[in-house]
Protein backbone atom coordinates (compact mmCIF):
# COMPACT_ATOMS: atom_id res chain seq x y z
CA UNK A 1 0.00 0.00 0.00
CA UNK A 2 1.19 3.48 -1.16
CA UNK A 3 1.74 5.73 1.51
CA UNK A 4 -0.21 8.63 2.14
CA UNK A 5 1.14 12.21 0.49
CA UNK A 6 1.69 13.75 3.22
CA UNK A 7 4.27 11.83 5.03
CA UNK A 8 6.62 12.78 2.83
CA UNK A 9 6.23 16.95 4.50
CA UNK A 10 5.08 16.04 7.50
CA UNK A 11 7.24 15.98 10.83
CA UNK A 12 7.54 17.25 14.26
CA UNK A 13 10.29 17.97 15.91
CA UNK A 14 11.12 19.54 19.38
CA UNK A 15 11.21 22.68 17.85
CA UNK A 16 8.79 22.15 15.25
CA UNK A 17 5.77 21.12 13.38
CA UNK A 18 6.31 20.90 9.88
CA UNK A 19 2.83 20.72 8.37
CA UNK A 20 -0.56 20.12 9.94
CA UNK A 21 -1.17 16.55 9.74
CA UNK A 22 -2.43 13.72 12.29
CA UNK A 23 -2.39 15.12 15.66
CA UNK A 24 -1.69 18.81 14.46
CA UNK A 25 -5.01 18.56 11.66
CA UNK A 26 -6.59 21.23 14.32
CA UNK A 27 -4.00 23.70 12.95
CA UNK A 28 -5.31 23.55 9.51
CA UNK A 29 -7.77 25.71 8.02
CA UNK A 30 -9.91 22.31 6.62
CA UNK A 31 -10.29 21.77 10.45
CA UNK A 32 -14.44 22.03 10.93
CA UNK A 33 -14.80 24.25 13.41
CA UNK A 34 -17.46 27.11 12.99
CA UNK A 35 -15.80 30.43 12.72
CA UNK A 36 -18.08 33.87 11.88
CA UNK A 37 -17.42 36.40 9.31
CA UNK A 38 -19.36 39.55 8.38
CA UNK A 39 -23.09 38.10 10.29
CA UNK A 40 -22.95 34.72 8.88
CA UNK A 41 -21.74 31.45 10.68
CA UNK A 42 -19.02 29.14 8.09
CA UNK A 43 -18.20 25.21 9.00
CA UNK A 44 -14.09 26.15 9.19
CA UNK A 45 -12.08 28.73 8.07
CA UNK A 46 -11.66 27.71 4.99
CA UNK A 47 -15.23 27.94 4.17
CA UNK A 48 -15.14 31.39 5.71
CA UNK A 49 -12.04 32.46 3.74
CA UNK A 50 -13.01 31.47 0.45
CA UNK A 51 -16.67 33.28 0.73
CA UNK A 52 -14.87 36.38 2.05
CA UNK A 53 -12.96 36.90 -1.29
CA UNK A 54 -16.32 37.98 -2.71
CA UNK A 55 -18.65 40.95 -1.61
CA UNK A 56 -21.42 39.11 -3.41
CA UNK A 57 -23.38 38.40 0.13
CA UNK A 58 -25.65 36.32 -2.45
CA UNK A 59 -22.48 34.53 -3.68
CA UNK A 60 -21.57 33.69 -0.52
CA UNK A 61 -24.37 31.42 0.56
CA UNK A 62 -23.32 28.23 -0.76
CA UNK A 63 -20.35 28.43 1.67
CA UNK A 64 -22.23 29.01 4.83
CA UNK A 65 -22.85 26.05 7.73
CA UNK A 66 -24.88 23.76 7.06
CA UNK A 67 -23.92 24.55 3.14
CA UNK A 68 -23.86 21.96 0.27
CA UNK A 69 -19.91 22.68 0.31
CA UNK A 70 -17.11 20.07 1.93
CA UNK A 71 -14.07 22.09 3.01
CA UNK A 72 -12.44 21.15 -0.61
CA UNK A 73 -15.31 21.80 -2.66
CA UNK A 74 -15.37 25.19 -0.78
CA UNK A 75 -11.65 25.85 -2.22
CA UNK A 76 -12.39 24.78 -5.67
CA UNK A 77 -15.94 26.93 -5.11
CA UNK A 78 -13.64 30.20 -4.12
CA UNK A 79 -12.08 30.12 -7.20
CA UNK A 80 -14.74 30.57 -9.56
CA UNK A 81 -16.29 33.56 -7.69
CA UNK A 82 -16.03 37.25 -8.69
CA UNK A 83 -12.89 38.21 -6.60
CA UNK A 84 -13.07 42.13 -4.71
CA UNK A 85 -11.45 44.33 -6.13
CA UNK A 86 -8.99 44.86 -2.18
CA UNK A 87 -8.58 41.19 -2.04
CA UNK A 88 -4.80 41.74 -2.38
CA UNK A 89 -4.88 44.22 0.20
CA UNK A 90 -6.93 42.43 2.59
CA UNK A 91 -6.71 39.20 2.14
CA UNK A 92 -4.10 38.60 5.35
CA UNK A 93 -6.22 40.70 7.75
CA UNK A 94 -9.30 38.21 6.49
CA UNK A 95 -7.27 35.07 7.49
CA UNK A 96 -5.88 36.39 10.80
CA UNK A 97 -9.24 37.35 11.98
CA UNK A 98 -10.60 34.18 11.02
CA UNK A 99 -8.25 32.01 12.44
CA UNK A 100 -8.27 34.33 15.41
CA UNK A 101 -12.01 33.76 15.79
CA UNK A 102 -11.54 29.76 15.52
CA UNK A 103 -9.61 29.49 18.44
CA UNK A 104 -11.24 32.29 20.15
CA UNK A 105 -14.76 30.64 20.50
CA UNK A 106 -13.77 26.94 20.87
CA UNK A 107 -11.90 26.09 23.99
CA UNK A 108 -10.54 23.04 23.07
CA UNK A 109 -8.77 24.16 20.16
CA UNK A 110 -7.11 27.10 21.64
CA UNK A 111 -5.82 24.95 24.45
CA UNK A 112 -4.24 22.77 21.80
CA UNK A 113 -2.82 25.59 20.27
CA UNK A 114 -1.42 27.21 23.43
CA UNK A 115 0.06 23.42 24.12
CA UNK A 116 2.43 23.63 20.88
CA UNK A 117 3.96 25.66 23.08
CA UNK A 118 7.13 27.92 21.93
CA UNK A 119 7.54 25.11 18.40
CA UNK A 120 8.07 26.97 15.15
CA UNK A 121 4.59 26.36 13.05
CA UNK A 122 5.12 25.64 9.14
CA UNK A 123 2.47 25.15 7.25
CA UNK A 124 4.08 22.77 5.29
CA UNK A 125 3.05 21.00 2.01
CA UNK A 126 2.50 19.40 -1.02
CA UNK A 127 0.23 21.20 -3.34
CA UNK A 128 2.92 23.93 -4.10
CA UNK A 129 1.31 26.34 -1.42
CA UNK A 130 3.82 29.26 -1.41
CA UNK A 131 2.01 32.13 0.23
CA UNK A 132 0.08 30.33 3.54
CA UNK A 133 2.57 27.60 3.62
CA UNK A 134 6.09 25.93 2.62
CA UNK A 135 5.79 23.92 -0.29
CA UNK A 136 8.14 21.12 0.94
CA UNK A 137 9.91 20.61 -2.33
CA UNK A 138 12.18 23.43 -2.98
CA UNK A 139 11.45 24.07 1.06
CA UNK A 140 10.07 27.71 -0.57
CA UNK A 141 6.89 29.81 1.26
CA UNK A 142 6.14 32.75 3.08
CA UNK A 143 4.22 30.56 5.71
CA UNK A 144 1.70 32.71 6.53
CA UNK A 145 -0.96 30.45 8.11
CA UNK A 146 2.13 29.75 10.18
CA UNK A 147 3.07 33.24 10.95
CA UNK A 148 -0.85 33.42 12.04
CA UNK A 149 -1.17 30.85 13.87
CA UNK A 150 1.78 31.21 16.67
CA UNK A 151 0.74 35.26 16.54
CA UNK A 152 -2.67 34.03 17.47
CA UNK A 153 -1.07 31.81 19.70
CA UNK A 154 1.04 34.28 21.67
CA UNK A 155 -1.98 36.31 22.07
CA UNK A 156 -4.23 33.29 23.83
CA UNK A 157 -0.96 32.07 25.72
CA UNK A 158 -0.75 35.78 27.19
CA UNK A 159 -4.63 35.93 28.23
CA UNK A 160 -4.29 32.57 29.69
CA UNK A 161 -1.12 33.73 31.99
CA UNK A 162 -3.16 36.38 33.06
CA UNK A 163 -6.19 34.44 34.00
CA UNK A 164 -4.57 31.61 35.53
CA UNK A 165 -2.12 33.80 37.82
CA UNK A 166 -4.76 36.21 39.34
Amino acid sequence: MDEPKYKQCFRVTDTGIYGFFEDYRFLSNFELSEVDFDGEWYPSVEHAYQAAKTIDRHARIPFITNSQYTVGQAKKAGQLLTIRDDWEDVKYHVMLGLVFKKFFYNDELRNKLIATDGKYLEETNYWGDNIWGVDYRGDIGKNWLGQILMDVRKCFKSEHHILTHK
